[in-house]
């Protein structure tokens, strides 16, 4: 799920701060906003927008965080709603079996995306350049050198 491929080049301290400090971007912004999906990735893209024109290494890491954030957004807007029309409404649905599988599966996903940015954060701050499962292949084709 998670690979370290060499990369071109050897980053300097600040780009390898600034690209480790994209990922950790998303766990500040969890802490920050957690009722709210949507804090996440307006916190990343505004990270990534304040450095898409850095070196390339900066630019790939940003927008590989930026985009295991859009698919986050996703997952986690859908059981903030039915969250919501679960105790708000008051002809909302009832708490059911699909309801408690689909909370579980988003705390999985968010444990589990948790631990890889904190690993990546890490591997990135050393320099290894590390690609995730699916998006680093989207950001391959995205970031041009």
């Amino acid at each position: 799920m998670i690979y370290t491929r060499p990369f071109a080049y050897r980053p300097n301290e600040s780009e390898r701060e600034k690209a480790a400090n994209s990922y950790l971007m998303s766990v500040v912004a969890v802490i920050a906003g957690l009722p709210l999906p949507i804090i996440n990735l307006i916190a990343t893209f505004f990270f990534w927008l304040s450095h898409r024109k850095d070196s390339f290494f900066v630019r790939w890491h940003s927008l590989q965080s930026l985009l295991s954030q859009v698919i986050l957004l996703g997952i986690n807007s859908y059981s903030f709603w039915w969250t919501v029309s679960i105790f708000l409404l008051q002809d909302g649905e009832k708490i059911t079996n699909h309801y408690i599988a689909y909370m579980i599966m988003v705390l999985i996903v968010n444990v589990i995306e948790f631990i890889f940015t904190i690993y990546t954060a890490v591997k990135v701050r050393k320099g290894i350049h590390v690609e995730w499962w699916l998006f680093g292949d989207l950001t391959n084709l995205i970031c041009k050198k």
